[in-house]
């Protein structure tokens, strides 16, 4: 949490791809919306300022990130709340479940089991998840996913998907530029805690800062190697 204090956003992503989704979903009007592993806000503050007369609820595990997300959404007053809490245990009803890069914590089919009961009727899900880009996949995409063995190629995501009890409505390709953003603020911001002399006081910080600089050099060697895919999904 240290290390990724200040940064806009915890993965990848931009605001388009927000946009994108609520435009291919429908979403407009008084639509109640859950930002699920919402971080410090970033995709909490574009849907409330393309969905203006939405109630928006964000949740987050850490209260770090809860702390800052409180503080950067306080402008949109009390249509959009932020708490503290387990992302798999919530109640809606929501016309939208929004999970950028989140889902993977719960796995993709249980996840979605676990949020159908708290969906309206018509309610969808718009999730973010890895996926290898090419059949085989690139020993570049190998490595950077080295730690994820869940990760498949979009057709098995599907699959998954389908297992939840789903049907994919439509799908975006996350590429390098939903990336860019995320990986040159969290390479400025391992070198402000360097400049600063915060790593050796601290072996574990360190340790996660060496781990987020071997991220950075992975991705920037072969940026088109590796990518997400953001799935709309409804039940079936």
């Amino acid at each position: 949490m240290r290390l990724h204090r200040g940064t806009p956003r915890q993965g990848p992503g931009t605001a388009e791809d927000v946009r994108w989704a609520l435009e291919a979903l429908g979403v407009s009007g008084e639509a109640r919306v859950l930002d699920a592993g919402a971080g410090s806000g970033a995709d909490t503050e574009t849907l409330a300022e393309a969905l203006p007369k939405a109630r928006i609820e964000a949740v987050d595990a850490s209260p770090a990130l809860v702390a800052e997300a409180r503080a950067r959404l306080a402008r949109f007053g009390p249509r959009v709340t932020v708490r503290e809490g387990d992302m798999a245990r919530v109640e809606g009803p929501y016309d939208l479940i929004w999970c950028a890069g989140a889902l993977y914590f719960l796995g993709v089919t249980e996840g979605l089991r676990a949020w159908r009961g708290a969906l309206a009727p018509g309610g969808a899900v718009a999730f973010s998840e890895p996926v290898y880009l090419t059949d085989p996949p690139s020993e570049a995409a190998r490595a950077f996913w080295a730690g994820y063995p869940a990760i498949t190629d979009l057709s098995g995501l599907e699959v998954r998907v389908r297992a939840a009890g789903y049907a994919v409505e439509a799908v975006r390709h996350l590429g390098p530029e939903a990336w860019r953003g995320y990986m040159d603020a969290l390479e400025g911001r391992i070198g402000e805690l360097e400049a600063s002399g915060a790593r050796p006081d601290d072996p574990a910080l360190a340790a996660a800062m060496a781990e987020a600089r071997a991220e950075v050099a992975a991705w920037r060697a072969a940026p088109g190697d590796i990518g997400y895919a953001l799935v709309l999904a409804r039940p079936a």
